[in-house]
């Protein structure tokens, strides 16, 4: 039996701009350790923020793993988009989309890249609920891309999940 994959359409702008996200944050991941970053804190958020120890305890012991699986994660993402970034695009403008082929199993991958990408994104513009931002700003119009792309890919997750393929 062979897994299942979606075919995820998106510009070649998309691929270059997502593929450069994805850089940034593992960027971001890598030097978590060098200085306090809130985006980070905002990637590995504590059950406990009334417990400063509780907090401490928890970071020590999960902190790293969940950052590791976060790098991981973007990696599965870069691999899909990397050889698609530089494709030469003949023809007409509508050859301009690309198709990301995304197996079954690499999709929560995909879902957690992109809502860290927004976490972060969000940590970076001071938006903490998604409300509470102008959509007519262009500063937060990676941060709408991102939520657009997101709600795409759970809806095709959703529908996985509803319609488990042939047993």
């Amino acid at each position: 039996m062979t897994e299942r994959s979606v075919i995820y359409r998106l510009a070649r702008i998309e691929i270059e701009h997502l593929l450069g996200l994805v850089d940034d944050l593992m960027t971001v991941i890598e030097d978590a350790d060098q200085s306090i970053d809130p985006a980070v804190e905002r990637l590995v958020p504590s059950p406990y923020p009334d417990d400063v120890e509780a907090t401490l305890e928890f970071s020590s012991a999960t902190r790293d793993d969940l950052l590791d699986r976060r790098t991981a994660d973007a990696a599965v993402v870069r691999r899909a988009l990397l050889p698609l970034a530089d494709e030469a695009v003949p023809g007409p403008p509508e050859a301009d989309q690309v198709s990301v082929s995304i197996p079954q199993h690499d999709m929560d991958a995909w879902l957690r890249t992109l809502t860290a990408l927004r976490l972060v994104i969000a940590t970076r513009l001071g938006i903490t609920d998604d409300d509470e931002h102008d959509a007519a700003d262009v500063r937060f119009g990676v941060y709408d891309w991102l939520a657009y792309r997101l709600d795409g890919l759970i809806a095709i997750a959703d529908a996985m999940d509803e319609d488990p393929g042939p047993a």
